[in-house]
């Protein structure tokens, strides 16, 4: 299925949010309250593109089965206006390529392939483990790097490697390393996008396509502001942009885990998601009081 918003410098689109998975009171996945939730991150938060399925939807804790219906019902709902990207990395090779089969015949656009975590597989396992993803569907492939939780880096000579596979199309950078991606973007054909809302702007300085955010649940519509005034030449408003929604970052991406602010974020904002999974918990009222304060402080107009 062909991306509605792809293009060939920015495959995945531009501005991505990696979205929560809504549940009910009882824990049980909320289909309708994903494409409700699809629909006001791709209509009124300026999204272009979506990953479901990732690590922010608490992928650890949904079945195969529950990750299929979620992406479906997603589909369903933006699929001809959004990209609709699918997390199909786990540290099994096998079970990742059965994934990636099952969200092509789902309809995604797309796939995010996380390096396998915490068994820490060598550079030679990387390459093995996402070639054999890459292989096994026809849509293009955004790698997912992020050390701090794998436990690996994919390294340049690796990401070299791998941008010659035709359906190797991007990387999502949770790396932090500007230097080692532009070296990267320099030499091959790989589109990097943010995958730090902490470094969305100096992403996009070293020549980043986009970024797949967190915080766009939330701020997608100022993001993609940001984003735009970037590629105009607006340094200045791109600079303002980026400094009125640091508290807002750093209430959401630097006090517990993601998935957690975030969700009590979209309560806040009149988009409930409900709870997290375990072994995660929900935000307590002393995170909750401080995350109001940072998102008033960052222009957010919350409900009652």
């Amino acid at each position: 299925m062909a991306s509605p918003t792809g293009t060939s410098d920015a495959p995945f689109g531009r501005a991505l949010t990696a979205m929560v998975t809504p549940f009910a009171s009882d824990g049980a996945v909320d289909y309708e309250g994903a494409q409700r939730l699809a629909a006001y991150l791709v209509d009124e938060q300026r999204n272009d593109g979506l990953v479901v399925n990732g690590t922010t939807g608490e992928s650890p804790t949904t079945s195969d089965e529950e990750k299929v219906r979620i992406l479906r019902a997603v589909v369903e709902a933006v699929g001809d206006r959004a990209t609709v990207v699918a997390g199909a990395g786990t540290n099994d090779t096998r079970h990742s390529v059965e994934l990636a089969e099952a969200a092509e015949r789902a309809g995604a656009h797309g796939l995010l392939v996380v390096t396998p975590y915490y068994n820490k597989p060598p550079q030679e396992g990387l390459l093995r483990h996402f070639t054999a993803v890459a292989d096994a569907t026809g849509l293009p492939v955004m790698l997912y790097d992020i050390p701090g939780r794998a436990g690996v880096p994919i390294t340049i000579e690796t990401l070299f490697r791998l941008a010659e596979h035709p359906r190797i199309a991007a990387v999502k950078d949770a790396k932090g390393d500007l230097f080692a991606g532009s070296q990267v973007m320099a030499s091959t054909d790989l589109v990097f996008y943010s995958g730090d809302d902490l470094l969305n702007l100096p992403w996009l300085s070293v020549g980043a396509a986009g970024y797949v955010s967190v915080v766009g649940h939330v701020v997608g519509a100022e993001l993609a502001s940001m984003a735009d005034a970037y590629r105009s030449g607006d340094v200045e408003n791109a600079l303002a942009v980026h400094r009125q929604l640091l508290p807002v970052v750093s209430a959401i991406m630097t006090r517990t885990q993601g998935a957690i602010m975030v969700k009590a974020a979209l309560k806040l904002v009149g988009q409930d998601a409900g709870c997290v999974r375990p072994p995660l918990v929900d935000a307590t009222e002393e995170q909750i009081t401080a995350l109001r304060e940072d998102l008033i402080t960052g222009g957010l107009k919350l409900v009652d």
